[in-house]
């Protein structure tokens, strides 16, 4: 695709964010777009954010579990990067308004305490890496439609990479768990909206373990000549599906041992 396309719909994508008003996916009308494309949109896309004075702080992994692979015919995740003006609060109330088509969904973050990279890495080079590891709840948003309201398009894993793996907002709880204190697999959430049970899940649903999400991504990054972080978070990946977020709607994840994460729309 050529730099010119990819640098006016990054452009796009940061009007369609900035103004509140989603845009037509860039696979409607460029149907042969492909991985390589997306990614470069999304550095752009990011490269904007920069200059004007954000900071990135991690890094998101999405599409994880087998049934969102399938549903957007990919055989691997797809990664975004964390800002800093996308992080709230555990107990904050947002406007959804201010996010386009937003949902939320339930994770793990690690925050390493060493740089991650290289094509070899296992699970347990992962957690050596890790500073430790802490709930969180991400908000996904659509800056492009998900399905346009006109000719029912619906959009694909290109249009999402290009539009920064639908990053929009990251919730940290309280409790941080030591990379060795338990079996990450296991750990589990349920998600309360408006107070009722609206989904439950267990890390394991992540690629079998959250920190195979981390080995994925950095063996990813290797291929553009990047690597993970000191001190960056990392979301390992969802295991419940996206809720939709409205305004008046309370959400409440229960992580047991590990404490709750709180967030509320008005």
């Amino acid at each position: 695709m050529e730099t010119s396309v990819i640098k006016e719909y990054a452009e796009k994508l940061d009007a369609a964010e900035q103004e509140c008003c989603q845009i037509d996916a860039l696979s409607m009308t460029h149907p042969d777009i492909k991985l390589a494309d997306a990614y470069r949109i999304q550095k752009n896309w990011v490269d904007i954010k920069i200059a004007r004075g954000q900071q990135i702080i991690g890094k998101k992994i999405g599409l994880t579990s087998r049934a969102m692979q399938m549903a957007m015919n990919i055989s691997e995740p797809d990664f975004g990067t964390l800002l800093d003006t996308m992080r709230f609060e555990n107990g904050s109330t947002l406007k959804a308004e201010n996010f386009l088509d937003p949902r939320i969904e339930v994770e793990l973050a690690f925050v390493l305490a060493t740089d991650l990279s290289g094509k070899n890495l296992s699970v347990s080079d992962v957690l050596e890496a890790t500073a430790y590891i802490v709930p969180a709840l991400e908000i996904i948003a659509a800056r492009s439609y998900r399905v346009h309201p006109e000719t029912g398009y619906v959009r694909n894993v290109f249009d999402t990479i290009s539009d920064n793996a639908a990053n929009a907002g990251i919730i940290l709880g309280d409790e941080k768990i030591k990379p060795n204190q338990c079996d990450l697999s296991w750990v589990s959430a349920v998600l309360y909206y408006n107070g009722q049970v609206e989904e439950t899940g267990v890390a394991a649903g992540v690629l079998g373990h959250p920190a195979n999400g981390l080995v994925w991504l950095a063996k990813r990054l290797a291929d553009f000549g990047d690597c993970l972080k000191e001190g960056e978070i990392v979301l390992a990946g969802s295991f419940t599906r996206p809720v939709i977020c409205r305004n008046g709607d309370v959400f409440k994840a229960d992580y047991g041992p590990f404490g709750e994460i709180s967030a509320n729309f008005n």
